[in-house]
């Protein structure tokens, strides 16, 4: 990783007996450099550094963000991870990895046996904490995976592939996520018609919160994705309208933050359509899931221009999921510096449940060294302490 820094320059004028317009005229070219230095230091940073990249109205940097979370009560471990992310946008991206294992878990094993590196990132679900799952016994451990991750210096980021509730469940029960595995109508659910759906949508609601109470309790921030790809329309909270889809995410927010005060939340809103944006008052950034096929290493720069697109506030943005890999080289050419990415497990990063065995099928093993070795890619060894980042030292 480079460390970008530039010390401001300080000029000095010990000429006497100069003449004032040319005196007047040295100074308004001092205050001039001390502006541009100032410019140059406020989008300049590093990986560990605590430099602030947030949008005002004295820059025109395309990475610089909005300062504050959307929830005005955000914690303050929530508050130092936005501000690591912020910091390092535009300069650095952020490794990360889906495993349901956790940070110890398979698909580490194997990056890390094939890079030397871990992941700054693990990503996680908690799909196996939706009731309807549950009923037919399934035991979820994304809470300790979570705490673990956090105990041991990883940034956690977690998605939930909401088992639809039972009396919905058509198809295979553990693939009740899939609108072809469900009769679910989320039109009639928000529009009234489905009173009794609704309320199984809440109670849902209330068995997630009450699992991610678990980590508000013990100060972990999360990056959360809930309701992702619904633009997709794979997903049943994709198969009906915008204005649905937009009013459950909308409830959740509101139970979340009001109700349950999981004010360790990070909001990342992975909707895949700017129809289907919910307001910048619930969202704190924004992610695109990205599976180009085998071996395609773009930057995936118009993709990433279209993201930024969808709210005139300046938002961080993430390659939330991602199957192949990309060049880091071609996102920095490109200027489509994603803030972070999470490949997602299995066959994307090794075809053996046991082994720890790399497979090639879709990123090819000299790109995943190149990638976990980059200069500009962070890695779990290169993150600051984050239960500190952004203290006064």
């Amino acid at each position: 990783m480079i460390k970008k820094r530039m010390d401001r320059a300080k000029t000095r004028i010990q000429k006497r007996f100069i003449q004032k317009r040319i005196l007047a005229a040295a100074f308004l070219l001092l205050l001039s450099c001390q502006w541009a230095c100032g410019r140059s230091e406020s989008s300049s940073g590093s990986a560990n550094g605590s430099e602030t990249n947030t949008a005002s109205e004295e820059t025109n940097d395309p990475y610089a963000v909005k300062k504050d979370l959307c929830d005005a009560q955000a914690s303050e471990n929530a508050k130092r991870i936005y501000q690591y992310l912020a910091d390092n946008y535009g300069k650095n991206i952020i490794s990360g990895q889906y495993c349901d294992g956790g940070i110890f878990g398979h698909e580490m094993a194997v990056i890390w046996k094939a890079t030397g590196k871990f992941p700054a990132m693990v990503g996680l679900d908690m799909m196996d904490a939706s009731p309807s799952r549950v009923a037919y016994g399934t035991e979820c451990k994304t809470i300790d995976q979570a705490i673990e991750a956090w105990d041991n210096n990883s940034l956690v980021t977690i998605c939930w592939h909401w088992n639809a509730p039972t009396k919905y469940l058509t198809g295979t029960w553990y693939s009740g996520f899939y609108k072809e595995h469900t009769n679910i109508d989320l039109d009639k659910i928000m529009n009234g018609e489905d009173p009794e759906g609704h309320d199984l949508l809440v109670a849902d609601m209330d068995a997630i919160a009450k699992e991610l109470t678990k980590l508000k309790e013990k100060d972990i921030p999360v990056l959360w994705r809930p309701l992702h790809e619904a633009s997709g329309g794979w997903f049943w909270w994709g198969n009906c309208s915008a204005e649905s889809y937009i009013k459950l995410y909308r409830e959740m927010y509101e139970k979340f933050t009001k109700e349950y005060e999981l004010h360790n939340l990070i909001w990342v809103w992975n909707g895949q359509s700017k129809s289907w944006y919910p307001g910048d008052d619930v969202v704190d950034l924004m992610g695109d899931d990205i599976y180009p096929g085998k071996h395609k290493y773009s930057s995936q720069q118009s993709k990433f221009n279209n993201l930024k697109k969808t709210t005139d506030t300046k938002m961080i943005v993430a390659m939330t999921e991602n199957g192949c890999l990309f060049d880091p080289d071609k996102a920095v050419e490109d200027d489509a510096m994603w803030s972070y990415f999470g490949t997602w497990g299995g066959e994307f990063v090794t075809d053996s449940d046991t082994l720890n065995v790399y497979s090639e099928t879709y990123t090819e093993q000299d790109m995943l060294v190149k990638v976990y070795n980059h200069e500009r890619v962070i890695t779990r060894d290169e993150l600051p302490d984050l239960k500190t980042y952004g203290d006064a030292e």
